[in-house]
């Protein structure tokens, strides 16, 4: 084996370490936004390592966008990624979700919590990630989801029949759907894991009685992901299926995203508290008000 070479699962330790050890860097202030880092040179000697782990490390950084410029001959700068995102429009909730669910699973031990009326955006968002764990192109050593939906017992004020708020098919459709996703997306990840690409895997969903009226991402407790469900007329099948109803509906996959950060590309002191103030809440909820969901037990 060359030096440049490293094995497989020993290369991604390796790099990993390094990664890690950079982003702290950046995290604390240390590297600030401009600052150049050592050369590739310096950084092998610094952390033993071969350069190939190195160039993977700063590979894996840039992904996060957290550097530029690297691969050009000289070495990387912190980004400045806060200008350029002031300047960007918001995304629609799947394509920005996608993105940043596709930085966040290069991190080693990845964490998502997420708040909304179904996963069927989240679902949607992932899958472009899980094919990339699925080939070798990320590799998380942990992963652990909190889900938190509607109860199946709660009295929502969505989606409701028009002309007749009293009418339960709307809220029973509405069961079903929360139930399809949050099953699918938790036997999508277990199925990783039994493929040997998660090493650790904790997947629980719970109900709370709730009505939705905005979503809510929290990745690697560092950045918050926000979007507002808006109120739509829909015409969707009856239970029965043999006919069609028209309901005031919420659909969120096309709503703008807004993301929040506390780690190193957060704005301002504000922006950081947001991020603090969303993972106080879903703490708060998941803690004391949510409760496991019928019929989905948690995946450890």
């Amino acid at each position: 084996m060359s030096r440049d070479q490293p094995s497989a699962t020993g290369g991604r330790i390796a790099r990993d370490r390094v990664a890690d050890a950079l982003r702290a860097r950046i995290d604390s202030g240390d590297l600030r936004p401009g600052d150049s880092l050592p050369t590739q040179k310096a950084l092998m000697d610094e952390f033993d390592v071969e350069r190939g782990v190195v160039r993977k490390a700063l590979d894996l950084l840039k992904r996060e966008q957290l550097l530029a410029d690297v691969g050009r001959g000289s070495p990387p700068t912190v980004a400045e990624p806060a200008a350029a995102r002031e300047e960007a429009p918001p995304l629609t909730a799947g394509v920005e979700l996608a993105e940043r669910l596709d930085v966040a699973f290069q991190a080693t031990h990845v964490t998502l919590d997420a708040f909304s009326l179904t996963t069927e955006t989240l679902n949607q968002a992932i899958s472009p990630t899980l094919m990339a764990i699925a080939a070798g192109r990320a590799a998380p050593r942990s992963v652990t989801c909190r889900l938190m939906v509607p109860s199946p017992d709660a009295h929502l004020a969505l989606p409701l029949l028009v002309g007749d708020p009293d009418d339960p098919r709307p809220l029973k459709r509405l069961d079903r759907l929360v139930e399809l996703h949050a099953r699918a997306f938790a036997h999508t990840l277990q199925y990783l894991r039994e493929r040997g690409r998660v090493k650790e895997l904790s997947v629980e969903v719970r109900g709370v009685a709730l009505t939705p009226t905005t979503k809510l991402y929290v990745l690697n407790g560092t950045e918050a992901l926000t979007g507002f469900y808006e109120v739509v007329p829909n015409r969707v099948p009856a239970p029965a299926g043999d006919e069609h109803m028209d309901i005031y509906d919420v659909l969120g996959v096309d709503t703008s995203l807004f993301r929040h950060s506390s780690a190193h590309d957060a704005r301002d002191r504000h922006e950081a508290a947001y991020v603090d103030s969303a993972k106080r809440w879903f703490e708060s909820a998941w803690q004391k008000i949510a409760k496991p969901y019928p019929g989905i037990p948690p995946t450890l």
